[in-house]
């Protein structure tokens, strides 16, 4: 992988403005964030806590073919994914993909593609723990939208 990509699959918090810092560049004039935050409901039930689990090693080589194949489609100048494991609080950051392009619209066009292709191919699961006392373990992919928080 290209010495200005990375990946990094932690049970460590993600420090965003760090996320940030790696992807900066005078060759490029757009840089978009995308970060995903572990939100309260989710189709209308509470969750209390999220919980990651992650085949690790396989979860990072899959994050950095994200990568080659966005840079393969985008004249992406760098790129950082950086995606958490274990225990997720309420409104912490449980993934961040941060692109850095010559322009807008192909920073924002690869980030959501990485975002996307990441929910339905990455090896990593989600437990939602509900107040209710229950758990369940959720694919990306398999979410339901949230409908409680539309415009």
């Amino acid at each position: 992988m290209n010495s200005n990509h990375s990946v990094v699959v932690s049970s460590d918090p993600i420090d965003t403005q760090q996320v940030v810092e790696h992807v900066r560049s005078t060759q490029s004039g757009a840089l978009v964030v995308f970060l995903g935050i572990a939100r309260e409901f989710t189709a209308g039930r509470k969750t209390t806590r999220l919980a990651y689990e992650a085949y690790q090693a396989m979860a990072e080589q899959e994050l950095s073919q994200l990568i080659q194949l966005a840079a393969a489609r985008w004249p992406v100048d760098r790129c950082r994914i950086e995606h958490r494991l274990g225990v997720v609080d309420l409104g912490e950051t449980c993934v961040a993909v941060a692109v850095s392009t010559p322009h807008r619209r192909e920073a924002f066009e690869a980030a959501q593609w990485i975002m996307d292709e990441l929910k339905k191919t990455v090896p990593i699961w989600k437990q939602e723990k509900w107040s209710d006392g229950a758990t369940e373990w959720v694919h990306p992919e398999a979410e339901v939208p949230d409908e409680t928080n539309k415009p």
